[in-house]
């Protein structure tokens, strides 16, 4: 592993702290509809940002580190992407005010990077105490990769969610919003607006992504930093990324196929890894060049095919992809799952 400072460590998580808080300023001073134009400058500045980290890293720690990082930071944010159409389901679900979508982004990624810090720090653990890991993370991959690709043109069933379900049947839940408030009162009751569902159905939602995405980007380094940086700098820019895209998803139409390969190669490749160190080293080992130039090549394939799909096909639609099939006929589904734009 790779001998990162504490000096290191501080100032990337105090800029990730730095960004996010401005972020949580923004929405909660000046709540409004995030325009095209506001959503690009955000984006590219986020963009913007973890290449510079990605150029110092590498001058700092070598090449061979900053390859990784890059590679993380791709994998990481390909399936980003994926978390938008979900994203955009629960804000269609529960009929998210335009205004207040900019707040409950935000405290999205904070639950996201709270539960993959979580992840992050008991896989290293995992990983240096047990090889075997490396083995169980790649099955647990290609498992994933198998039920994504199964399922591919579904969307999750987000009401069916057992931590929605279960809040919505616990806690007095009100019948509309009341502005940015999560709790309010009605005839002298204290309720929960449907805002806190909706964190709770994005909270849960992180928790299965991060259930792939940590041995994912493991499969790509096992630099427990790398890691946390690849999956902070990815998910700093989702929120700017969901208002610039979401009119988009609907024609990435082979986005879960391209993803349900990648998945798949790095469930393969995590298992080449371990059978390596712990079987034998004439097994051959896939490098992260290698990797990266997968990756990169899966996606640009799949957005290409799905803009000619599309193209061709006006009627063919996206969809996020489920690790189970959904009760929900495919035509309800789309109904509920389309574009918001």
């Amino acid at each position: 592993m790779q001998e990162i400072s504490w000096l290191t460590w501080g100032v990337t998580i105090a800029l990730v702290v730095g960004l996010l808080a401005l972020d949580l300023v923004l929405a909660a001073m000046r709540p409004h509809r995030v325009g095209f134009r506001e959503a690009t400058a955000w984006s590219v500045f986020y963009i913007a940002v973890a290449i510079a980290f990605g150029v110092w890293f590498a001058a700092a720690y070598g090449g061979d580190a900053g390859t990784q990082y890059f590679a993380g930071y791709i994998v990481e944010k390909s399936l980003s992407v994926d978390n938008l159409f979900v994203f955009v389901i629960i804000m269609t679900t529960f009929a998210v005010p335009e205004e207040h979508q900019h707040k409950v982004l935000t405290f999205g990624i904070v639950l996201a990077l709270i539960m993959r810090a979580i992840f992050i720090a008991v896989g290293a653990t995992l990983l240096t105490l047990f090889s075997f890991m490396f083995l169980l993370f790649g099955l647990l991959l290609i498992y994933t990769a198998v039920q994504l690709f199964r399922h591919r043109d579904e969307d999750p069933d987000v009401e069916d969610n057992v931590v929605v379900k279960t809040a919505r049947r616990v806690l007095p839940v009100t019948e509309e919003y009341d502005g940015g408030k999560i709790i309010t009162r009605v005839d002298g009751r204290r309720m929960v607006t449907p805002l806190l569902v909706v964190l709770v159905a994005i909270g849960g939602i992180d928790l299965l992504f991060a259930l792939d995405s940590i041995p994912a980007v493991f499969g790509v380094t096992s630099e427990p930093f790398i890691v946390f940086a690849a999956n902070a700098f990815a998910l700093l820019g989702l929120r700017a990324l969901f208002f610039l895209v979401k009119g988009l998803l609907d024609r990435l139409v082979y986005l879960s196929t391209g993803l349900a390969i990648i998945l798949g190669f790095i469930g393969v490749k995590l298992i080449l890894h371990w059978l390596h160190v712990d079987i034998s080293e004439s097994v051959p080992e896939i490098s992260t060049p290698v990797s990266l130039g997968v990756i990169v090549g899966v996606l640009v394939v799949v957005t290409v095919a799905s803009l000619i799909k599309t193209r061709n096909d006006p009627t063919a639609k996206a969809h996020a992809g489920s690790l189970k099939a959904s009760r929900k006929p495919t035509e309800e589904r789309s109904e509920r799952g389309g574009s918001v734009s």
